[in-house]
This record gives structure tokens, C-alpha cells and sequence, in this order.
């Protein structure tokens, strides 16, 4: 296998004045080594890894990064910039950029090497070799960790003075152990896991910069680093004898459960990195206030939930909320691709009335059609009967983690059983989660912590959140779900419309994000009571949701040398996505242009949206774009909707690539997708 870095991926001065022309410089250089097969592909997913933290880091250090299924091995490359790029750091702009690319399935040792050179990054002398360096080969030397030639001179620094930044371990790493103590006392001891959404970077710029606060702060530490090179435990006797725990991660910490009673400083990693010291201080803190009220039965430390971990202290009610919901659409939409797209099926292989079999565990004919049909069709009604309480759960699992999945489910089962429907799985979801963070802030005494969240608080909480929706939320929300479900019936006209171009808009807005999922966790929603304003819904979503990759397609067919050669390749692809129904497909495009992309596509969802509605056009099933016309009603007028905002789409976007300034004599195939 190659070199993880070589000379001719080295650029020792870095021209780029933004991150993203830096990671598009540094993997254009990957792509000519042949390391990566697609680059629009994989800055795209370079830029969705962006888009979820910045990865600059304090000291003048950019760290983009991200597995991509277009890298071919485990591969860096580094550029030094001396104007700097700001790539999000608290203070100011980077001067040493990593671009680190591994394969979506890279194998735990050049992934734990990666890692390596995370850790290795906190150490001034090897930074500082690095600003200091002249020959791309013997940076590149430096940071594989080998020993590079003498500079000619006899000023030449030694190789040896420079430390080490890559040792290939045969297994993954373990959890780090606990800082040594001078203290004659017994220090105070900490535990701590560290993990990000790649599992490459940040998970052990975090575990470095801990261990080093540890050090200087005189306690003992020992840190999990639960990341891509896969993760050891902690000692379950360090865990038990420490003082406190420090959890710094972006995405779910694995066995949680470990740390229950203990004092917790839950935050997103890059607190973990930026200010080690203040969350050993914070957990000490904790430590002490339990301490001191101990005999008071005081409440232990509640953790964080899922949505709430590294939420940033500035976020609102709004934004919190936000993300409870979308951690319920989230888990649902699994359950309405499978039971929707099996209830599609069987309408298109029994007809309309399929609905009315009787059950096939009572009448099975197995040599005719419509049998099947009705086997399809009362297995995915059974998968489209959880959507409403896994809904439910799934929301107060987001509000309080795993002690909230147990009332949400009841609560969202009680809403089917009222009759308040999808709008009654939102309430129970949130009451559900609310009742247990109550529960949880409930002082109790230490003997009683253990039972807590497996008796105590699913039993109180199920009977508080079924009295509520039973006895007091349930019949209004009912009454409401009954009155929105006779608005949406009778929508016609003008306020059709304007609902259809507003679905559209969001469909198309965030190509497959949160409000994208909103509009489609609306129009699923309505499927599960369906009558012909929810069933238009359904239409005007779907339709609106293939526009964008089908815009981008057209626009590369009729004006190719307004895209890249790999912008064209990918126009391909997104007819078949477009099609499917796939709105993702227009990612690649959207990153690579987004001020032009997002506009047009969104102009052309909103159009789309807003015929269909007008035309009248009802789709009975949840996905499957093409492929489900036979359960589309109006279906040529709803394939002419579609085809009219591909087009305004595509013509969008062409006429404001023609707008942008770019010098003429540039052969369209050299023209950069950034700008």
C-alpha cells in the first residue's frame, strides 16, 4: 500500500483564500496520486462534514476531514498557508491545513494512524517544524514520523528534535491511562470518552488536549476515545472509583449506562479540545456540590439527551425543539419507507380496493394474485401502525435519553387509540420527555439511583403521560387532527396552491435536511388517515422532491460547459435519483455552487409544488417518485408539473452560471465548481 503522505502532497504554499478552495486545491492533488476517484464526490462529502462542526482548531490548524466511499486508501495531504484560511477557529484563521481522507471502509490501523497525527497536532514542536520546513519531502517525512534528510547547510536542525507523529498500532488504541499525581494525597480522579461524528480528528484532539489539562491540574485521567479505529473500554474499576466523568462528544456515547450516580460534565467535543481545563474544574466542582449534600438525598447529575449533547449554550427554545422533532422523523422514516413503499406495492398488484381483504392469516390463496397483494398491503399497514408511537418515543428519547423511550411509546399509542393521530404522537412525544426530565431532577437517595431508570421513572412516567393523553390532551388534540384533516380536504383553489409552493420550497430548500424532513414527516402524516386532501399533500411533496436532481441533470445536458467534467458525470446520476425520488441527488451540485444551486432549485420545487396541487394530483404512496405512477392519480398532469419545474429549475440555474464573472479565455472544462 502507498505512503499515507508523500512530496505530491505537499503544497508548502497554499494560495487558497477560503476552506473550501484549500480542500479543493489539497484534493485535486489526491485526485491526480490517484487517491481519490471522484473529487466533486468527495469534496461534496468533505463539505457535509464541514457543514456539521467547523474543524479549525486554536494554534492556526484547519482540519478537514471525512470518510468518502470516492478514496481509494487512507491518505493526507498538508498545505501551509501564509495569509491563513478561516476555518472556524475561536482565534483567527489557519496557517496549516490537513486535508484527511480515509475510505468509507478503512481498515482500524491506517484509521488509528490518522489519529496519530490528531494527537501529534498539540505538540508546538512539531507544528513548528512544520511552518518551519522548505522541502515538501522532508515535511512529508516529518509528518509520516519518519526521520527526512538534512536540510543542506550547516544551520540544519537534527531530525531527532522534532517528535515522532505516526506509530502504527496493531490493534485499537485503549483507553488512555490515568495521569500520574506528584500529590502525596489521593488525587481527585476523572473519567472521560471523547468521540465526533467521523471518529478521525476530533475525537483524539480532544483526548490529548484533556489528558494534557489533567496533567497540569494534578489529577488522575483516563479517557475512552471511542472512534473510526474502534474503541476499548474503560476499566469498569476506574470507572467505578472515579470521582467524576467528562463526556466530549458530538454523536451517542456507547454504554452510557456505565456512568450513572456519578457527577457529569456532558459537551460537544470541541469544548473538549478548546477548554480542557474549565471542564475539569466544572466536573470538580459537581463533585463537590454532590458531596456536600449527600446526606440530602441530593439528585444525581441527569445526563444529557441525544439531541441536547454538544448543543451549543446559545441555543434556544426553538432550536432544541427543532431538534427533538427531527430526532423522531429521524428513527421514523425507516418504518414509512418499508410500510409505504409495501402498501404501494400491493395497490399496484390488487387495486384500489385492496384494502377491504380480509385478513390472509384467515384467507391465503398462495396461486393468486391478490392474496399477495393483500399480504403486502397488511404488512405494511402493520409497519405504518408504529409510525405514530415510534414518533412518539423517539422525540422524548431526544428530550432524555432511553428512560423517555417507554412513555413516549405509550403515549404515542394512546394518540392512535383517541384517534389524535400524527399531531398526538408530536404532544405525547413531548410530554413524555418532559415528565421524565421532571422525574429525573427528583432528589432521591443514592441506594434507590440504580432502579431509577429501569422501574421508577418509565412506571411514573407512562401513568402521568397516559392519564394526560387519555383524560386531558387527547380529545382536543383528536378534535384538532379532525379539523385539520377536513381543512386539507377541502383545500382548493388559490389556498391550495399557495400550500403546494410552500411544501415545495421546503423540499427543496435544505436537499434532504431538517426542513425537507419536515415537509415529508407532514405529508406521511397524513397517509396514515388518508382522504384526498392528505393524499394531494403526499403528491405535491413528492413531486416537489425530485425536481432539484432532475434540474441539475437537464441544466448539464443542454449547457455542459457551464459544469465541470465531474459535475457532468454526476448530471447522469441524477436523472435515476431525480426519478427515484432522491433528493439528495443535487448535494454534489449544491456544494459545489450552493448560491446558484439552492435558488434554482427551490424555484423549481416551489412551481412544481404548486401545480400539483392545483391539477389536483393524489399519490397514495410515501416514496418511489416514477416507479409508483400507477398509484398517482392524474398522473400525466403530475409527470407535466414535474417536467415544467425541472425546467424552470434547470434554466435558473444555467441563466445565473452565465451571469457569474469568469475570464472567457477559460476552456469550460477548467472552470472551478466553487467560486
Amino acid at each position: 500500500m502507498s505512503e499515507l503522505i508523500s512530496a505530491d502532497l505537499v503544497d508548502l504554499d497554499l494560495s487558497a483564500a477560503t476552506k473550501d478552495a484549500a480542500a479543493r486545491s489539497l484534493a485535486e492533488r489526491m485526485a491526480a496520486a490517484g487517491r481519490v476517484t471522484d473529487l466533486e464526490g468527495f469534496l461534496a462529502d468533505v463539505a457535509a462534514r464541514e457543514a456539521q462542526m467547523p474543524t479549525g482548531l486554536d494554534g492556526g490548524i484547519g482540519i478537514p476531514h471525512c470518510r468518502s466511499a470516492h478514496v481509494t486508501e487512507p491518505t493526507l495531504a498538508f498545505g501551509r498557508s501564509a495569509a491563513g484560511i478561516d476555518f472556524g477557529a475561536a482565534d483567527g484563521p489557519a496557517d496549516l491545513v490537513f486535508l484527511i481522507a480515509a475510505p468509507a471502509g478503512g481498515d482500524a490501523d491506517h484509521l488509528s494512524i490518522l489519529s496519530s497525527l490528531a494527537r501529534q497536532l498539540m505538540d508546538e514542536a512539531f507544528t513548528g517544524a512544520l511552518r518551519s520546513e522548505t522541502e515538501p519531502a522532508r515535511a512529508a517525512a516529518l509528518i509520516r514520523g519518519e526521520q527526512p534528510e538534512p536540510a543542506p547547510g550547516p544551520t540544519a536542525e537534527p531530525a531527532s528534535s522534532v517528535p515522532s507523529a505516526f506509530s502504527a498500532p496493531s490493534s485499537p488504541p485503549a483507553a488512555s491511562s490515568p495521569s500520574a499525581s506528584s500529590s502525596p494525597s489521593t488525587p481527585f480522579r476523572i473519567v472521560a470518552v471523547t468521540s465526533c461524528p467521523t471518529g478521525i480528528a476530533h475525537t483524539y484532539l480532544a483526548a490529548e488536549s484533556l489528558e494534557k489539562a489533567a496533567r497540569a491540574a494534578g489529577v488522575e485521567l483516563a479517557v475512552e476515545t471511542q472512534g473510526s479505529a474502534g474503541f476499548r473500554s474503560l476499566d469498569p474499576q476506574l470507572v467505578a472509583a472515579a470521582d467524576g466523568v467528562i463526556l466530549a462528544h458530538d454523536v451517542e456515547v456507547r454504554d452510557r449506562e456505565r456512568f450513572a450516580g456519578k457527577p457529569v460534565v456532558d459537551v460537544g467535543v470541541k469544548a473538549g479540545i478548546n477548554r480542557p481545563a474549565e471542564l475539569i474544574a466544572e466536573v470538580r466542582e459537581k463533585a463537590a456540590h454532590e458531596a456536600a449534600h449527600e446526606g440530602a438525598a441530593a439528585a444525581p447529575a441527569r445526563p444529557a439527551a441525544p439531541m441536547d449533547r454538544g448543543a451549543d449554550a446559545t441555543d434556544g427554545p426553538a432550536t432544541r425543539l427543532r431538534k427533538w422533532l427531527m430526532t423522531g422523523v429521524s428513527y421514523m422514516v425507516p418504518f414509512v419507507a418499508a410500510g409505504g413503499l409495501l402498501i404501494a406495492l400491493a395497490f399496484a398488484i390488487g387495486g384500489y380496493t385492496v384494502d377491504k381483504a380480509p385478513s390472509v392469516a384467515d384467507h391465503f390463496v398462495w396461486t393468486e394474485s391478490a392474496s399477495w397483494a393483500a399480504l403486502l398491503f397488511q404488512i405494511g399497514s402493520t409497519a405504518f401502525g408504529f409510525l405514530v408511537p415510534v414518533l412518539a418515543g423517539f422525540i422524548a428519547y431526544g428530550m432524555a435519553d432511553r428512560p423517555g423511550l417507554v412513555p413516549g411509546f405509550v403515549g404515542g399509542a394512546v394518540a392512535l387509540t383517541v384517534d389524535a393521530g400524527f399531531l398526538g404522537g408530536l404532544i405525547a412525544g413531548l410530554l413524555a420527555g418532559t415528565v421524565v426530565r421532571a422525574v429525573q431532577r427528583v432528589g432521591v437517595p443514592p441506594v434507590l439511583r440504580g432502579i431509577m431508570p429501569v422501574v421508577v421513572i418509565p412506571l411514573l412516567s407512562s401513568a402521568v403521560v397516559g392519564f394526560l393523553m387519555f383524560l386531558v390532551v387527547g380529545k382536543p388534540v383528536a378534535a384538532l387532527q379532525k379539523a385539520l384533516t377536513g381543512w386539507l380536504t377541502g383545500l382548493s383553489g388559490a389556498n391550495a396552491v399557495i400550500l403546494g409552493v410552500l411544501l415545495g420550497l421546503m423540499m427543496a430548500f435544505d436537499l434532504g435536511g431538517p426542513l425537507n424532513k419536515v415537509a415529508y414527516a407532514f405529508a406521511v402524516g397524513g397517509l396514515a388517515t388518508p382522504n384526498p386532501g392528505s393524499l394531494k399533500v403526499m403528491a405535491a411533496v413528492m413531486a416537489a422532491g425530485m425536481v432539484p436532481p432532475l434540474a441539475m441533470a437537464l441544466a448539464t445536458a443542454v449547457r455542459g460547459g457551464l459544469f465541470t467534467p465531474a459535475e457532468r458525470e454526476n448530471g447522469k446520476a441524477a436523472w435515476v435519483l431525480g426519478a427515484s425520488f432522491i433528493t439528495e441527488g443535487a448535494i454534489p451540485f449544491a456544494a459545489a455552487d450552493p448560491l446558484r444551486v439552492i435558488p434554482s432549485a427551490m424555484a423549481g420545487g416551489a412551481v412544481t409544488g404548486g401545480l400539483s396541487m392545483a391539477f389536483g394530483c393524489t399519490l397514495r404512496a410515501p416514496h418511489g417518485g416514477v416507479f409508483v405512477v400507477p398509484l398517482i392519480g392524474r398522473p400525466l398532469l403530475y409527470l407535466l408539473a414535474v417536467a415544467i419545474g425541472t425546467v424552470v429549475g434547470a434554466a435558473l440555474v444555467v441563466l445565473l452560471k452565465r451571469l457569474r464573472a469568469r475570464p472567457a479565455a477559460v476552456p469550460a472544462a477548467d472552470i472551478p465548481a466553487a467560486r
